[in-house]
């Protein structure tokens, strides 16, 4: 039994090192290919490389001879000019590119040079191979300096008439100035040849490693043992041919890249040769960082097999660990199987109070509508019933409105709207909504402001508002009559000079809550249940809407409660701080919702154009105006209300009431419409939007529309009296002052 064992033990090991072989083996099968791969790429790219750098020089020098060939056309116009040309050609002063100048009267075949000696073209052999910019150049020839030159002959004319011809001579020499100081590191050799001489003209300095005896193809061939015939006439054919050429040949026992590169049509040509290896020399960098990464990975392979090896005398114990792991694992699964059961008993609770909510107004509405048709003839029954049934109504529309908020944040779509506005302005905003609600239950209202530096900061103004709301008419609902509410406002240390730190907390010595519901009150489906809060009429997400919002602005809220002592909720967030602080810009003219001007909100004697699909909703909406004294024509889409629009005459329609949701044109467009419409009155009618749709990104774009302002459906009739009054009433008495 121990030889067996000990025989397994032996066989495993030998495995093990016959594996490490085979996976060393086939490392170095894959070092080798890709080093063997990339060498060959790299090498396609150096001759690639090669050839943009020829092109470059061969740019450059056909560059240099179009300026040349330019500018000798100039010196022959202004030569043309002169009274007397000899005269400018024995007054012209060499330089290190125009060795000399020359003139050839037409009709005669000498002329002047501006050496002072005679000039005869003779011996200069200008051929129709060598044009350059349409004029003749010469083969190169060794000048009276020593040095390979060649001569432009440029004709000279005068209104037409020809009355000779000009004659520059340039050195090769001009060109050394302007070719690259070197050549692949100075490695390379590069000389230019006269194709029709094949004569060496010129060898840049410090290019390549010089040999005095390259003067011509020939010599080429022999100092370089290019000997194979096969090859000369390849090269031959190729300078006759004016064709590019490229060939590997090893040059005193080093293997080059030899080239031919045509340049101005053939004329002249650049031969020289680079070494392979300055060809190959990033492929040979690359390969042996391979060689290192891979020798590194060998390493970390037999230091990974080392471990293992090492670890399989743990593997006993790792296996009881993995099981201690999934025994704590399927404890975590059944406590998050508890917990969705709680969440999903919660939903179900929800769902009930939801429906027992709903039911409740619905059931008074249905109630007091019957007791209403029944009471028809008692003035003072109407008038209680229908309170009532509006109160229920309002009620049940907070309810709808607060589910439709939780199920837009969590679905995403809420988009906060980063605007100015002031600390003040919102501290009044709120003191007018609470103070009143405050005041009905005997309740003292406080508000304290601390330490805040800027009045003026950037914010969704419309959210914070919301959170406050939230938060103070929870307290004003769940404290007694004749307790106390506080609203602090509280300026924190700043994190950054361009944020304000401010701390919001609402206080109150109400009901307050249990513990154990403190850790629920922010879910969704939660609500605390005892004898007392059961009489607060509420949906329960209050709560989450609140969070979320605060979360979604950046900030972060807490609650503090005890039982019969009270409630504190601190929120803490950043605002940017307004760069102008010394006031603040409102778009359009606000609305004094809160103003009842006795005998001014009325309706009577004005004509609205509205749009309105559903047929109730138009018959309602048609009695209303008709109770209040207004006339009123219902169209049933966008399009409608833009048709009868532009078919009426300017001050037929005081207002537009618009609903947005229609079929055919939605009301936005329409609104857009109108507005575009060329009459005086299309950019002045005021038009109230009146639709479903009441959150603040609708109420946005209804005023981007060019709508004047929002009215959320179900229509609040005196809202809508004042809304008028302002837009109307006030621009008619503006027009007649």
């Amino acid at each position: 039994m121990k030889k067996n064992s000990i025989k397994k033990g032996t066989d495993k090991r030998f495995s093990l090192l016959l594996s490490i072989i085979i996976v060393f083996c086939l490392f170095g099968c894959v070092v080798f290919f890709v080093s063997r791969r990339i060498s060959r790429e790299m090498s396609s790219a150096a001759i690639q490389n090669l050839n943009e750098n020829l092109d470059l020089i061969k740019c450059t020098i056909e560059t240099i001879w179009k300026n040349q060939a330019e500018f000798q056309k100039l010196m022959a116009q202004e030569v043309a000019e002169w009274e007397d040309p000899e005269e400018y050609i024995r007054s012209y002063q060499k330089n290190q590119t125009m060795v000399k100048i020359s003139l050839i009267r037409a009709g005669k075949t000498e002329g002047i040079s501006s050496m002072g000696e005679d000039f005869s073209e003779k011996g200069m052999a200008f051929t129709p191979s060598g044009m350059m910019q349409g004029m003749e150049v010469s083969r190169s020839y060794v000048n009276y300096m020593g040095t390979w030159a060649y001569t432009i002959k440029c004709p000279v004319e005068r209104d037409g008439e020809e009355l000779g011809w000009l004659y520059v001579e340039y050195t090769y020499d001009a060109l050394d100035q302007s070719l690259p100081d070197g050549f692949y590191d100075k490695q390379a050799m590069l000389y230019i040849m006269d194709a029709r001489t094949e004569r060496f003209v010129l060898k840049p300095k410090g290019m390549g490693e010089r040999n005095a005896g390259h003067l011509n193809l020939e010599d080429f061939y022999r100092a370089n043992d290019i000997h194979e015939k096969s090859l000369q006439s390849q090269i031959k054919d190729c300078v006759q041919n004016k064709k590019d050429f490229m060939f590997y040949h090893n040059i005193r026992g080093k293997s080059c890249l030899n080239f031919i590169w045509m340049v101005n049509d053939g004329s002249i040509c650049l031969i020289g040769y680079v070494p392979t290896e300055a060809i190959q020399r990033e492929a040979k960098t690359v390969t042996y960082n391979i060689i290192v990464v891979v020798a590194v990975m060998m390493a970390a392979f037999m230091l990974c097999c080392i471990l293992y090896y090492r670890n399989q005398r743990q593997h006993r114990r790792i296996m009881r660990e993995r099981e201690a792991e999934r025994e704590e694992h399927n404890k975590q699964l059944k406590e998050a199987l508890h917990a969705a059961q709680l969440a999903s008993n919660a939903k179900t609770m929800f769902l009930s109070n939801m429906s027992h909510d709903i039911r409740t107004p619905m059931n008074a509405v249905i109630g007091f509508t019957t007791l209403l048709a029944k009471e028809a003839e008692n003035p003072e029954k109407v008038r209680e019933y229908t309170k009532k049934i509006m109160a229920s109504g309002q009620h049940l529309l907070s309810l709808i409105n607060d589910i439709l908020e939780v199920s837009k944040i969590e679905s995403g779509k809420v988009v906060l709207s980063e605007e100015e506005f002031a600390m003040n302005d919102l501290i009044d905003s709120i003191d007018a909504i609470i103070r009143p609600m405050a005041g009905e239950k005997q309740q003292e209202f406080h508000v304290e402001i601390r330490d805040i530096e800027h009045e003026y900061l950037v914010g969704d103004e419309t959210r914070i508002n919301q959170v406050l709301i939230n938060l103070l008419s929870n307290a004003v609902k769940y404290t007694q009559e004749g307790g106390r509410i506080w609203l602090r406002f509280i300026g924190l240390k700043q994190h950054s000079s361009q944020f304000e730190r401010i701390r919001i907390e609402v206080e109150d010595n109400g009901y307050g809550m249990t513990q154990e519901y403190l850790k629920t009150i922010f879910d969704v489906f939660t609500r605390a249940e005892n004898s007392t809060t059961n009489k607060v009429q509420g949906t329960g997400l209050g709560m989450a809407i609140t969070k979320n919002l605060v979360e979604l602005m950046g900030g972060t809220i807490e609650v503090f409660s005890e039982v019969d002592k009270g409630s504190l909720f601190r929120v803490d967030m950043e605002l940017s701080i307004s760069e102008h602080q010394s006031g603040r810009q409102t778009e359009g003219p606000g609305v004094d919702t809160d103003t009842d001007k006795e005998g001014q909100n009325s309706l009577h004697g004005l004509n609205f154009l509205a749009a309105e699909d559903n047929e109730i909703n138009a018959e309602i909406l048609s009695e209303i105006l008709s109770m209040e004294g207004a006339g009123c024509v219902i169209a049933e889409n966008g399009r409608m209300v833009l048709d009868r629009f532009r078919e009426s005459e300017e001050g037929e329609f005081d207002a537009i009431l618009m609903d947005v949701q229609m079929p055919v044109m939605n009301g936005y467009d329409a609104t857009r419409a109108i507005r575009a419409l060329d009459r005086q009155d299309a950019g002045e009618i005021p038009i109230f939007a009146m639709t479903a749709n009441a959150f603040a990104e609708d109420e946005k774009e209804a005023l981007h529309a060019g709508m004047n302002f929002h009215l959320a459906k179900p229509v609040d009739v005196e809202l809508l009296k004042k809304v008028v009054y302002q837009y109307i009433k006030q621009s008619k008495e503006g027009h007649e002052v």
